[in-house]
C-alpha cells in the first residue's frame, strides 16, 4: 500500500491485498500507530488562521487504545506552528520550544496555526515505537473571486430520484488478468458484477486515467484504467444493469490531496492551451462512451479535488483558475450527455470548515455542480457524528446531493449516515475497492464471504433499485 501522510485510503497503486482476511488478534489494544487527524487542511497564510489536528493511537487492528500515555513529538515544516496543545484533561499548554507532550486517555488536541507564507506545511508525529502519524496542510492566498466565463449555461439536475449503493471495482480488470476468479456462497463461479447486483448494488464507479501505461503512469507498460479498459467496464456495467460513476482524474496516474499531476502530455502547455485540452479530453471521453451505448449517468470532475487538480495552475491557491478548469470539464461532459450528473468530489468527509471553504469558493465563481461527493475514512475524517453533521449541513446550506464517494469500514454506520442527509438530498454511498482491500467481499481464494451480507437490508431499507 502506498504511504500517504493524510487520506492514505484514497490511493493503492501497489497490488491489491486482502487485509480482512488476514486479520488477527496480536497486538489488539496495544498502542501501535499514530492518527493524526486534522480538520482543516487548507489554510489562509494570514498569520492568523487556526486549525483544529486530533492525536490519537491505534492497535494493529485499528482500534484506539484510549488508556495510551505514550510521549509523541512534533515535527514542523514549512510556515506555521503549534499554539497549543491539550491533554484531554482540559489543560492547555503553550508548547514553546518543546514540541512533545504525553497522551492523555489515548489522544491530545493540537491548535495549529498558519503563518505567512504560502506553501505546503507538513507535520509529523513521532513516539517511540510507534508508526509516525503526519498530515499535510496547504497554506493559501486566494485573491478576490472572479466569476468564470459562462459561454452556454449548464442546466442544472435539480431533481434525482436513484439511491445509490455503489462500489469502485476499477482494479477487477487487473485482478482477473492475473487469473483471480470469484464464487459465489455455493462454491460457482459467477460474474462479480452480477453478485453486486444481487446483494443491492445498483451503481458502478470506474477511474480513468490519461495515459496510465506511460513511464510515470499508474500502470505502466499495461494501460489498465485508460479509455479502452473503461470502455470494455463500462459495457459489462450495463449488460449487468446497473449505472456508472465515471471518475476522471485529469492525470496519468494516481490523483488526490496530495498530488494532482498534470498529464505528461499536457505538462507544458500554456493555461488557455490547458483549459481547452480539459474541455477536447472530457468531450471525446464522453463521446466514446456514448457512442457504444454506455455513457455514465455521473461523472466527477477531478478527483478528492479540495487541493485543486492539474497542479499549479488549478491548485487550491489559484481558486480562479481551478473554478474554469472544473467549467470546462463540466462542459465537455454536457457538450455530449446533457442529463448526466456532475458531482465536485473533495476528501473532507469530517472536515466541514474546509468543505464549506472549498464550495463557498465554487459557488462565488459560479461553478455549477449536482453532487456533493465525501470520501470517509475515520483514521483521517473524523468521527461519524462529523461525518454527519458535515452532510447534513452540506446539503442545507448548498441545497445540493451529497453522498459518500468513498469509505471502507463502518458499513452498517456509514450507509444509516449516507441515505438520510436532510432535506432528501443523501443519495448513498460507493465503497472502494471491496474486491482486494481491507475489508474484502472476498476471501483470498475468491470465494463471497459475510462482508456482503450487510447491503440487501440497506437495498430495502432505503429503496434502492
Amino acid at each position: 500500500m502506498k504511504t500517504r501522510h493524510f487520506i492514505i485510503a484514497a490511493i493503492l497503486p501497489c497490488l491489491p491485498f486482502f487485509a480482512a482476511a488476514q486479520t488477527t488478534a496480536a497486538g489488539a489494544n496495544q498502542p501501535s500507530e499514530i492518527v493524526v487527524t486534522p480538520y482543516k487542511t487548507t489554510m489562509i497564510a494570514d498569520g492568523k488562521d487556526d486549525a483544529l489536528i486530533k492525536i490519537s493511537v491505534i492497535d494493529k487492528q485499528g482500534n484506539p487504545v484510549t488508556n495510551a500515555t505514550n510521549l509523541v513529538r512534533f515535527k514542523i515544516t514549512g510556515d506555521a506552528r503549534i499554539a497549543t496543545i491539550t491533554n484531554g484533561s482540559d489543560a492547555v499548554h503553550d508548547p514553546g520550544q518543546a514540541l512533545q507532550e504525553n497522551l492523555n486517555n489515548g489522544q491530545l488536541t493540537i491548535h495549529f496555526q498558519a503563518g505567512k507564507n504560502r506553501g505546503i506545511v507538513k507535520l509529523d508525529v513521532t513516539g517511540d515505537g510507534l508508526i509516525t502519524g503526519s498530515t499535510e496542510i496547504h497554506t493559501i492566498q486566494p485573491g478576490v473571486a472572479h466569476p468564470i466565463k459562462i459561454t452556454t449555461p449548464i442546466k442544472p439536475i435539480n431533481v434525482i430520484n436513484d439511491k445509490i449503493i455503489g462500489a469502485d471495482i476499477s482494479f477487477l480488470p487487473q485482478l482477473e488478468d492475473r487469473g483471480m476468479k470469484f464464487y459465489n456462497k455455493d462454491g460457482q463461479q459467477e460474474d462479480v458484477m452480477k453478485m453486486l447486483k444481487e446483494y443491492g448494488f445498483n451503481y458502478i464507479r470506474l477511474r480513468i486515467f490519461d495515459h496510465p501505461e506511460n513511464s510515470v503512469g499508474y500502470s505502466r507498460g499495461r494501460g489498465f484504467c485508460d479509455l479502452a479498459h473503461t470502455m470494455q467496464m463500462a459495457k459489462r456495467i450495463k449488460a449487468a444493469g446497473m449505472k456508472f460513476l465515471l471518475d476522471i482524474h485529469y492525470s496519468d496516474t494516481w490523483a488526490d490531496p496530495q498530488r494532482q499531476n498534470k498529464p505528461v502530455e499536457w505538462s507544458k502547455l500554456d493555461f488557455a492551451t490547458l483549459h481547452d485540452s480539459v474541455y477536447t479530453y472530457t468531450k471525446n471521453i464522453m463521446q466514446a462512451l456514448k457512442d457504444q451505448g454506455t455513457a455514465p449517468e455521473m461523472v466527477q470532475i477531478g478527483n478528492e479535488i479540495n487541493h485543486g487538480l492539474l497542479w499549479p495552475d488549478g491548485a487550491i491557491n489559484n481558486l480562479d483558475s481551478l473554478a474554469s478548469l472544473i467549467y470546462a470539464g463540466e462542459r465537455g461532459v454536457k457538450a455530449v450527455s446533457p442529463n448526466t450528473i456532475i458531482m465536485l468530489h473533495i476528501a473532507l468527509g469530517g472536515q466541514n470548515e474546509e468543505a464549506r471553504f472549498f464550495l463557498d469558493n465554487m459557488v462565488k465563481r459560479k461553478v455549477p455542480f449536482d453532487v456533493i461527493g465525501l470520501s470517509y475514512y475515520p483514521k483521517w475524517h473524523g468521527t461519524l457524528a462529523d461525518l454527519k453533521s458535515n452532510m447534513a449541513d452540506l446539503a442545507k446550506r448548498y441545497n445540493k446531493y451529497v453522498m459518500v464517494a468513498e469509505y471502507s469500514q463502518l458499513k452498517q454506520e456509514v450507509n444509516d449516515i449516507s441515505f438520510t442527509a436532510p432535506g432528501n438530498k443523501a443519495l448513498g454511498s460507493f465503497i472502494w475497492e471491496p474486491l482486494s482491500s481491507w475489508e474484502s467481499f472476498f476471501d483470498k481464494n475468491g470465494k463471497v464471504n459475510a462482508t456482503l451480507d450487510v447491503y440487501p437490508p440497506f437495498a430495502k431499507k432505503y429503496n434502492v433499485h
